[in-house]
């Protein structure tokens, strides 16, 4: 879509590019960004030759620079990237599931970015889902020249909401080594076999034993359920019909998307007590 408002466009080099003029907006992938009227943008600023680091893996875990494309953590997870993930982070392996979840071509997997998809902080955001399910951190700039840590889960705060002050800056996601290790199994649903998600459960078993569950395009915010040992059928059912957040749109009801994240949530429960080679699927 052209943004017949905008008369400006600069590229970021240094953080104090990143200070905004009325007006302009940040430009990452640019696919919501393009997609939508902006009405109220004037300028553009383009964060993607800031030159952030795709990816860092360290004994911490991985960083994921805000500006990773989506189809650049696929290829990481996948092998297919300069950089390996260690043997022991089984998790990646449900990366390309959640950006299957995005419902997008190839072509928007190699223009999207993670950052972007938190940032916009939609219910159904795949790289939300994702990095909420593995404990990520959002790594921010402040305006001050500070910066904070913030839990993705945290920093989403509604649909389309989150908790970005005016300038600030996701600068980078951040997956602990600890999630990365362990099981996850991502599973979603839609109303349609090629529609927007309208559940989206992460289950996840740690080495410790204990196990995390995540909900999100089914709440407004993410909702995440912690146990000291896999809860029983029983427990976690009635912990996801209990959520808040539960919305109605044309894409479904609370009803039934209270109904699908108790059915999805069981379906992960089980495939975590069983064999590993049962987990990373995704149900329509």
């Amino acid at each position: 879509m052209d943004l017949n408002t905008v008369t400006s466009f600069r590229r970021a080099r240094t953080r104090a590019d990143l200070v905004l003029e009325p007006g302009e907006i940040l430009l990452g992938g640019g696919t919501w960004l393009y997609g939508e009227p902006q009405p109220e943008a004037t300028g553009l600023v383009d964060l993607t030759t800031m030159g952030w680091p795709d990816l860092d893996v360290t004994a911490e875990g991985l960083t994921i620079g805000a500006t990773c494309t989506i189809a650049t953590l696929v290829a990481f997870a996948q092998g297919r990237h300069r950089i390996y993930p260690p043997a022991e982070w089984t998790a990646t392996s449900t990366f390309p599931v959640a950006a299957n979840a995005l419902l997008a071509s190839f072509k928007i997997w190699n223009t999207a970015t993670v950052g972007g998809n938190i940032c916009r902080s939609f219910a159904a955001g795949a790289m939300v889902s994702l990095a909420a399910g593995l404990d990520g951190v959002a790594l921010i700039w402040t305006p001050d020249g500070g910066e904070r840590r913030v839990a993705v889960a945290d920093l989403v705060t509604g649909n389309g909401e989150n908790d970005l002050a005016h300038g600030e800056v996701l600068r980078a996601v951040e997956l602990p080594a600890s999630a990365l290790t362990s099981r996850l199994i991502l599973h979603k649903i839609a109303l349609a076999e090629l529609g927007r998600s309208g559940a989206v459960v992460t289950g996840r078993l740690d080495d410790d034993g204990g196990a995390v569950f995540g909900i999100t395009a089914a709440t407004l915010r993410p909702t995440i359920l912690r146990y000291a040992a896999m809860p029983t059928a029983e427990r976690l059912a009635g912990h996801v019909g209990a959520a808040t957040g539960f919305y109605t749109d044309p894409l479904g009801s609370a009803d039934w998307r209270r109904g699908v994240a108790i059915v999805l949530a069981e379906r992960a429960r089980r495939e975590l007590a069983a064999a590993p080679e049962t987990e990373g699927g995704q149900t329509r």
